[in-house]
Parts: C-alpha cells; sequence; structure tokens
C-alpha cells in the first residue's frame, strides 16, 4: 500500500487535535527482546517525519530508561511536534525482580511526575495517566492530586489506564479525564460493551493500545519469534502452546480480506479499531521502519460499513484462547 504521510483522518485528545494513530514506545526498552537505541532514535525521528504526534510511554518500561530513551528524541524536535504520554503507578521490584506493586497515594502522584519530567527532559506532560488502579486509594485522591500538578502547569491532559466505567466516571467528576487506555483490538473486544459508548458520553479520548493483539493479528509470527530471550509474550496465555496456534488459525479471514483489499492484515486490523468510533485513537508499537509506515497508512484505510461488519464478523474473538495476561497480572485489570 502507498505510504501516506498527510493526516487523513483527526481526532481530539483533550484540547488537541491529533492523528489517531500514535506510537507506543514500550517495546523499544523492554518486553520484546534486546533492541538497539541507536535505532530506536533513528525510528522515533522518522515517525515525527511521517506524520506521528502522540508518543505514549510509562515509568516502569525498562525501569525508566524508555522515558529517558524519549527525552533524547525529545531534544532534537520542536516540542510542539510531539504529544507526550507518560504513566505511573506500577512500582517494580527495586532489585530488578518481577515482583510489582501499585501505588495511587497522592505522595507517589506528585513523586513520580518529578522523576519523570527529569527523565523526558521536559517542563510538562501532555497527557498523565494512571497505570493501574490502587485498590487501596480512593481515585478521588489520586485524580485529586493529578489535578494539582495541572494547576501547576507540570500536566496538560489527565488520562486513566485498564480502569472500570465506575471508576472512570468518578475520576471525570473530580477532573476531567481526557484519555482511557485499554487494550483493544479484533481478539479483545471487551471495551465495546461499556467503557466504549461510555467514553463517547463523557467526551474522553478512547486510546487503544496492542491494537494488533502483541503482534498476533500480523499473521506473521511464528512460535519461535515469541520465545527469544527477554520477550514477554511467552508468559503469556495467548502465546502459549495450543492456544497459540488456535488464535493463529482464527485469523485465515483476515488474511483473505486484506488481500482483496490490496492491504496488509496489520493495516486491516487498524484500520476496524479505528472505524469503530471517532473518538478512538491507536497506538501501535513497532521498532522496524517497515511496520512504522505500515502502521500509520492504516489511519487513512476507509472501511465501508459492510466491509466492517464483514471483518466484525470473520474474526470470532469468543473463540481466542487464552487470557490478555497471566492470572495475577488480570487480576489488576478494570478496578
Amino acid at each position: 500500500m502507498t505510504d501516506v504521510r498527510s493526516t487523513v483522518s483527526l481526532g481530539k485528545l483533550g484540547s488537541t487535535s491529533l492523528p489517531r494513530v500514535g506510537l507506543g514506545c514500550m517495546g523499544m526498552s523492554e518486553f520484546y527482546g534486546p533492541s538497539d537505541d541507536t535505532e530506536n532514535l533513528r525510528i522515533l525521528a522518522l515517525a515525527n517525519e511521517l506524520g506521528y504526534r502522540h508518543f505514549d510511554t510509562s515509568d516502569m518500561y525498562g525501569g525508566g530508561t524508555n522515558e529517558e530513551l524519549l527525552g533524547r528524541f525529545i531534544k532534537t524536535v520542536p516540542r510542539e511536534r510531539v504529544f507526550l504520554a507518560t504513566k505511573f503507578g506500577i512500582v517494580r521490584d527495586a532489585a530488578g525482580g518481577l515482583a510489582r506493586s501499585v501505588d495511587n497515594s497522592p505522595e507517589y502522584v506528585r513523586a513520580a511526575c518529578e522523576r519523570s519530567l527529569k527523565r523526558l527532559g521536559v517542563d510538562h506532560l501532555d497527557l498523565y495517566y494512571v497505570h493501574r488502579k490502587d485498590p487501596s486509594v480512593p481515585i478521588e485522591d489520586t485524580v485529586g492530586a493529578m489535578a494539582e500538578l495541572v494547576k501547576a502547569g507540570k500536566v496538560r491532559h489527565l488520562g486513566l489506564s485498564e480502569v472500570s466505567v465506575d471508576t472512570l466516571r468518578r475520576a471525570h467528576k473530580v477532573h476531567p479525564i481526557a484519555a482511557l487506555e485499554t487494550e483493544y483490538s479484533l481478539l479483545s473486544r471487551d471495551p465495546e460493551a461499556e467503557l466504549l459508548p461510555t467514553c463517547k458520553e463523557l467526551g474522553v479520548a478512547f486510546v487503544a493500545y496492542s491494537p494488533l493483539s502483541r503482534g498476533l493479528l500480523t499473521t506473521s509470527l511464528n512460535a519461535s519469534d515469541v520465545k527469544q530471550s527477554g520477550d514477554v509474550r511467552q508468559f503469556m496465555p495467548r502465546f502459549a502452546g495450543e492456544n497459540f496456534q488456535r488464535n493463529v488459525a482464527l485469523l485465515e479471514k483476515l488474511k483473505e480480506i486484506a488481500a482483496e483489499r490490496q492491504c496488509t492484515p496489520s493495516q486491516l486490523a487498524l484500520a476496524w479499531v479505528l472505524s469503530r468510533g471517532e473518538h478512538i485513537h491507536i497506538i501501535p508499537g513497532t521498532r522496524r521502519e517497515k511496520y512504522l509506515r505500515e502502521n500509520f497508512s492504516a489511519g487513512a484505510l476507509a472501511l465501508s460499513a459492510a466491509e466492517v461488519e464483514r471483518i466484525t464478523t470473520a474474526i470470532d474473538a469468543t473463540q481466542v484462547a487464552g487470557t490478555r495476561y497471566p492470572e495475577a497480572a488480570m487480576k489488576g485489570i478494570g478496578r
């Protein structure tokens, strides 16, 4: 498909108009095997050149090194060309282990923001998310502390990640919530029941992460791809043994429809997510130029209502084998 550099489809995120295709930067520092920061910086610069403006990170990706990487990139471009989103709340084991905890206390909010600003080398964050909700802290207290950061000019917009509709509504009463970030793809459709319509009702942008289901919807993964050292997918139920094979088999019709449209399965899957609502943004992640270009071009792939319906029914999400995360991690979802 021809590379499309113009922003054909625009959406609102907070008070800012942005291309609806952003870049998830997590995999540049961790979780998908080794990477090279020199190449990552080249990809980030190219993304900005192609028209990407929305860059998504978190203080827990690479233990802060992903924010530092973005900070190095931001120094090379005008600040207004980057809509910078980061997150706080997941606390990693200081010894470098796999243990995680969650802290949403007002004191932690303020300290985490200062650390992120320093690593990123900026004086404000465009969008600041609660990465996971802490059940021991009322969301009103957390968002109240975040609202103070807005008043201080350190944060422009507030967001929540992987929370329930009730939490979203409660938070929105304390301070306007600009964005809700949750996994959403052809293989993960839970948000359709309540989150998507509630976001639309409240005027909240819905930011879909893993819109390619961590590579499954590229239809090019094989079992060995996820078994390399440092690839977290080998511990995820959807990529385990027979589950992986069953999930790959679900995608044959996606490949057929993509061939008819003369686009890649990835582009078709991304265009489908965008078709589900004008308030939806996507942040697929990649470290490769080929996919960077393909993903951004998906924003210009218009689907007819008939095509959307065909794709929706062709991929039976109820038959997906395995949960999105291991059991322990799923307990922190939808609080």
